[in-house]
């Protein structure tokens, strides 16, 4: 019933908002306005609003996790450069390959699904989702640099690679602006006024469902051309390979039930949608992009419902 509960909210969401654009009922537009928001207004004040409100002193049951999920994720990378190599891809979409197996959808999928985990659930006396928005927000980054890392490096663009854009594509993320001012906030020790919390924490609840709801819609209206061997390879490395080496490491490094769960969950998200519009960018391949988002994204239904049904709280 706990697997149910915390599932179902987040994945009827996105067939709520496949539902809206299939039918009519809302444009692309209207969704791709809403994700703007999202991305640059709610997912910052929901970062924002955990980081300035929370005592720098829990940040220290995230960072083994961080460290946890760094270590998979590297791992995963590794994995998707044989992968591609065994699939004999050709050089232009390997970096696509690579991306859609360990880019996952944190913020909009890992986040509402933590979110309806029991409230009672704390690590080390910090409630998880503090504790989830401490190991997102890093990652995030993480992999917005090394999503558009393996993409230029595929089409050998050492230009960009190694010049201002790189650059300018970090310093300009929201996520890392809000998470940056968040922990600035923080350190001041000055409280967070509960006026501008709550403002925030609205902002933030309205984030998440809206984008659940844009998902949907960008899955149903993302090209899919019907080869499927290699999206299918780069989503189980996402939504299989990720989780395992987390849970292996994570033992490794010593963390607890909880935690490893918490790292699990977050590892087998599926692949995120923008990732679909860095390769674009990018001139990577699209087709191979939406097919991992696709396939990624039924498969973390099961991969999920299996971490939570097995993994003790």
């Amino acid at each position: 019933m706990l697997i149910l509960s915390v599932l179902a909210p987040t994945f009827l969401l996105i067939a709520f908002g496949a539902w809206l654009l299939r039918s009519g009922f809302v444009s692309p537009e209207f969704l791709r306005e809403g994700n703007r928001v999202v991305y640059w207004f709610g997912l910052p004040a929901l970062l924002f609003n955990e980081l300035a409100s929370a005592s720098l002193a829990v940040g220290g049951p995230a960072k083994l996790m961080v460290v946890t999920m760094l270590a998979a994720t590297a791992a995963v990378i590794a994995l998707g450069y044989l992968c591609s190599w065994l699939l004999r891809l050709p050089a232009s979409s390997t970096g696509t390959f690579v991306q859609g197996a360990f880019r996952g959808n944190l913020a909009f999928v890992g986040l509402p699904i933590v979110y309806s985990l029991p409230d009672s659930l704390r690590i080390r006396g910090v409630p998880v989702r503090t504790i989830a928005v401490m190991v997102v927000a890093p990652m995030l980054v993480m992999y917005n640099v090394a999503g558009i890392v393996v993409l230029l490096a595929s089409q050998l663009d050492v230009k960009r690679l190694s010049g201002k854009y790189l650059v300018q594509q970090i310093v300009t993320t929201p996520p890392l602006l809000a998470t940056v001012a968040g922990l600035a906030y923080a350190a001041t020790g000055w409280p967070w006024p509960a006026v501008l919390h709550a403002t925030f924490d609205a902002l933030a609840q309205l984030a998440l469902p809206l984008a659940l709801l844009g998902i949907g819609g960008a899955m149903v209206s993302t090209p899919f051309h019907g080869a499927w061997r290699s999206p299918l390879s780069a989503a189980l490395l996402k939504t299989v390979a990720a989780p395992v080496l987390g849970w292996w490491l994570g033992r490794w490094l010593g963390l607890g039930a909880l935690e490893l769960k918490l790292v699990m969950v977050l590892l087998a998200t599926p692949t995120a949608i923008i990732s679909y519009t860095k390769v674009v960018e990018l001139e990577g391949s699209p087709a191979l992009a939406s097919g991992s988002i696709v396939f990624s994204t039924v498969l973390s239904i099961m991969a999920l419902a299996g971490i939570l049904a097995v993994m003790p709280s």
